[in-house]
């Protein structure tokens, strides 16, 4: 909350950590920077993503179950918190850039685990560099999204572009591009 009331470069780790009654040497022990103070998922954000590849339903693709992933953590975000506080947190991290480039490499250190159990569905040892490519590219459609005002027109936006893809777009434009 001081983030949020005072700024990111506004607060400094000795007021979190006396906000938090603990040393500073325990907050470094637990956040490697202070960026990671703000995001305190990134574990959690990678077993929930990987699961909703593994665990999915019978008959459904992994592109299906990555997309009604990423709308139903959009969709629980905001019941969490409140469509408001979450545009705010959403303002916030978008007007830090150290923020956001953390956040941004946050997300894309899952490529590995997003490519390998994509490989592993497809009952092969290592991912293809079109597994590769697309956990990549899926990855990218949640950080637009998270920069958007509307993240779920942009994710509806790049799953239809990996759907589809490009062709699919130079038809949408009506010509070659």
């Amino acid at each position: 909350m001081l983030f949020l009331e005072r700024g990111f470069a506004n607060v400094s780790i000795r007021e979190v950590a006396d906000a938090a009654d603990v040393s500073p040497t325990t907050v470094f022990a637990h956040f490697p920077q202070k960026e990671a103070l703000v995001f305190d998922e990134d574990d959690e954000q990678r077993d929930k993503l990987i699961a909703s590849v593994r665990n999915r339903g019978p008959g459904v693709s992994v592109h299906t179950a990555l997309h009604d992933f990423y709308l139903a953590e959009i969709a629980a975000n905001v019941v969490e918190h409140g469509d408001a506080v979450s545009r705010r947190f959403m303002e916030f991290l978008n007007a830090t850039p150290a923020l956001r480039d953390y956040a941004a490499r946050m997300w894309l250190r899952h490529e590995d685990a997003l490519a390998a159990v994509i490989a592993a569905d497809a009952g092969v040892d290592e991912p293809s560099p079109e597994v590769r490519a697309y956990s990549r590219f899926v990855l990218q459609i949640q950080i637009l999204a998270s920069e958007s005002d509307d993240p779920v027109g942009v994710c509806e936006a790049g799953f239809a572009v990996l759907t589809d893809g490009w062709r699919a777009v130079e038809r949408s434009l009506g010509a070659s591009v």
